[in-house]
């Protein structure tokens, strides 16, 4: 089992840059600037966030999940992981967190994968796949980078909980999340975050009821971490 570290923020909400709100199934995307600071936030509690990370002036070099847990030789993030990218380079660094686990392994739905596990009817549901295709054809910040299917690596999904049991499976359970939790981390370099603030009805991973989240970050940062 990963260690769980929890540590609580300085950071004052009223002095962030940018507050937003995510609703319940929705992308989001925006551009982080190096030395700022990106929280988000489970407001009702047992929410998956399924979130990517781009090299903000190069998207060819985008967060890697191989690379982060193998050079941290830890399955879970929280507090102090580096989130590291194709090229071995620390993108961000988790440096607040109170929910203490967040997964690296169980990737995005999409409607191939609804449909595999969860049947034939579930084909048209909406997934976080498409999220995050709608989010690179049509937000302004992403029209220029020219991306598709092709470059979406695995993702990390911030607050949902996936064991590993002792074969190697992967289970879809209860978050260990609750109603106003969130994970802090500073941007390294400049970085494109790319949410889809998971829609999913099939599995626990959001209660069988997605909820929003919140969104904020905060200017240049020099504390610990």
């Amino acid at each position: 089992m990963s260690p769980v570290h929890l540590v609580e923020s300085r950071l004052d909400p009223d002095d962030a840059v940018v507050d937003e709100i995510c609703a319940a199934g929705e992308p989001w995307v925006k551009l982080v600037m190096e030395g700022q600071v990106f929280r988000i936030v489970d407001l009702e509690g047992n929410q998956a966030v399924d979130t990517l990370f781009y090299n903000g002036t190069d998207s060819m070099e985008r967060y890697s999940a191989t690379d982060t847990i193998r050079r941290q030789n830890q399955l879970y993030l929280t507090t102090g992981s580096r989130l590291y990218s194709n090229c071995g380079n620390v993108m961000l660094t988790i440096i607040a967190d109170t929910c203490g686990r967040h997964d690296t392994l169980g990737g995005a739905c999409a409607a191939e994968s609804n449909t595999v596990r969860y049947g034939l009817e579930k084909f048209p549901m909406h997934s976080c796949r498409d999220n995050f295709l709608h989010a690179l054809a049509h937000e302004p910040v992403c029209e220029h980078l020219d991306m598709s299917k092709r470059d979406l690596p695995s993702n990390i999904n911030f607050f949902m909980n996936v064991p590993v049991s002792e074969e190697g499976g992967l289970e879809f359970v209860d978050g260990v999340s609750a109603p106003g939790k969130y994970v802090e981390m500073r941007a390294e370099t400049d970085v494109l975050v790319l949410i889809s603030n998971c829609p999913q009805l099939n599995n626990p991973c959001n209660a069988y009821n997605p909820t929003p989240i919140r969104l904020l970050i905060w200017d240049e940062f020099s504390g610990p971490g």
